[in-house]
C-alpha cells in the first residue's frame, strides 16, 4: 500500500520529480564549465609551435583519467575481500 502525502502524490513520485529537477539543472550547468576548460587548453596549445606542451597536456589528461579507475578498482577489491573472506582466517 502506498502512502500518500497532502497533495495526493506518493513519496516515490515526489522523489522522482526532485531527481528530474536536479538532473536538469546539472545538465544545463555542466557544459558551461567544460567549454571554458577547452578554450583555455586551446589557447595554451595554440601559442606554442613545438608540441611539447601539447604532449604534456595529453599525458596529464591520461593521468587524471586513470586515477578514478584505480580508486574504484581498489574499493571494489576491498569490498570483495571483506564480503567473501572466510570467517575462520
Amino acid at each position: 500500500m502506498r502512502t500518500k502525502d497532502k497533495k495526493g502524490k506518493g513519496k516515490r513520485e515526489k522523489g522522482k520529480s526532485l531527481q528530474l529537477v536536479v538532473f536538469t539543472i546539472a545538465y544545463y550547468l555542466l557544459p558551461i564549465a567544460s567549454k571554458a576548460q577547452c578554450a583555455m587548453c586551446r589557447a595554451a596549445l595554440a601559442s606554442e609551435e613545438g608540441g611539447v606542451k601539447a604532449e604534456a597536456i595529453n599525458d596529464g589528461i591520461v593521468y587524471l583519467m586513470i586515477i578514478p579507475y584505480i580508486l574504484v578498482a581498489a574499493a571494489a577489491y576491498a569490498i570483495y575481500k571483506i564480503k567473501y573472506s572466510k570467517k575462520g582466517d
